[in-house]
Formats: structure tokens, sequence, C-alpha cells
């Protein structure tokens, strides 16, 4: 998917765990190096599964990436030969990643973002609803179910076999031992109120 904007933009790939987001942006990366195009990746230093300094889909395909603490050191990296940003895994990064990357769009940068949607409970994950907001594309990608085999829109973490509690902690970094992906009927949190309950 090509997109023809004369100023910066903001692309956007999210969905739940499983989903392909990682997969994507190297994908979009590749693009970029093939059209010899100058880039930089981000990523979040809380995002350690993969060791530091990459990011890796659950394919086994990386690329090489800068780990940031905080969203405003984004900056420091910034000069005016880059021509396009990634950042991967935008749900762990502070409410400040949503004003850096609204700028690196007006200063004329293609900005693409991937992450969650949503965190294990349902809901909108951190800073990513006012990232979809301000984005002029989005891709909205969807998992298999594990338990149904339907599209699954939802990330379920798994506690010992058993679905986590609503009050747990929102961020738990973790994978395939943690996570499964879930469509809306086989998405369980106990603990949360329902409608008609």
């Amino acid at each position: 998917m090509y997109h023809n904007f004369e100023c910066g933009y903001i692309e956007v790939v999210c969905g739940p765990m499983f989903a392909g987001k990682t997969e994507e942006l190297i994908r979009r990366i590749k693009r970029l190096e093939f059209a010899k195009k100058k880039f930089l990746v981000f990523k979040p230093a809380v995002d350690d599964r993969h060791g530091d300094y990459v990011i890796k889909s659950h394919n086994k395909n990386e690329k090489d990436a800068i780990n940031i603490k905080a969203s405003e050191e984004i900056y420091d990296y910034i000069d005016d030969s880059l021509e396009a940003v990634i950042i991967d895994e935008a749900q762990f990064f502070d409410q400040g990643i949503v004003d850096v990357i609204d700028r690196l769009a007006d200063k004329g940068l293609r900005v693409i973002v991937g992450g969650l949607d949503r965190d294990f409970k349902g809901e909108p994950f951190g800073p990513m609803p006012q990232i979809l907001a301000i984005a002029e594309v989005v891709t909205k990608l969807t998992a298999i179910c594990n338990v149904s085999g339907k599209p699954a829109t939802r990330t379920q973490r798994i506690i010992n076999g058993s679905p986590a509690n609503y009050n747990d902690p929102i961020v738990l970094i973790g994978a395939t031992e943690s996570y499964e992906p879930r469509s809306r009927d086989e998405h369980l949190v106990p603990g949360k109120e329902k409608i008609n309950e």
C-alpha cells in the first residue's frame, strides 16, 4: 500500500498479538530499503523479548532498531536527511509519543507506527487511541482465535492456565507463554463488569 502524500503523514499498523504487526512493519521497511530511503527504527526499551536494538517478528524476521526509554529521545536522532521513522510497540511509550509522531509528520516525514490497539482487558492501550486519531492511514490486522478459529481482534492474557484478572497490571512483557489471540466472544476477563449481567 503506497500513499503519495506531498507532506509528511502517519500510518498505523495495529491489532492484537500474533496478527503480524511487526512482520508488516518489516515489510514496509524492506520497501524503504529497496527505494533507498533514509529511515530509522525505534522501539521501547521496556520490550526486551528479542534483546536490545532489534525488532523481531514471530516469524523470526528482524531489523535493527534504536532502544529508547522516553518518547522525546527520538528527537536526538532526527536530522534533515531522514525521510521516514518507524516506531514499533507504540503502546508502551508515554503519552508524549503522540506529540512526537505528529511533529515528525509536520516536519515532512513518513511516520510508520506499530502497536497493540487494545490491552489484555480489551480496552484501548496507552497512547494508541490518540495515535489512531491523528493517523492518515490505518491498517488493522486480525489474528486467528486459539479457541474458535474465528478472526481474533483481542489479546487474551493467560496466567497459570487461566485468564488474567481485570485488576492485574496492564504491562507484562511476554509472548506465547502469556498471551493468545482471541475473538470477541472467546475473550475472557474475570473481574470486568459486563452489560446485562
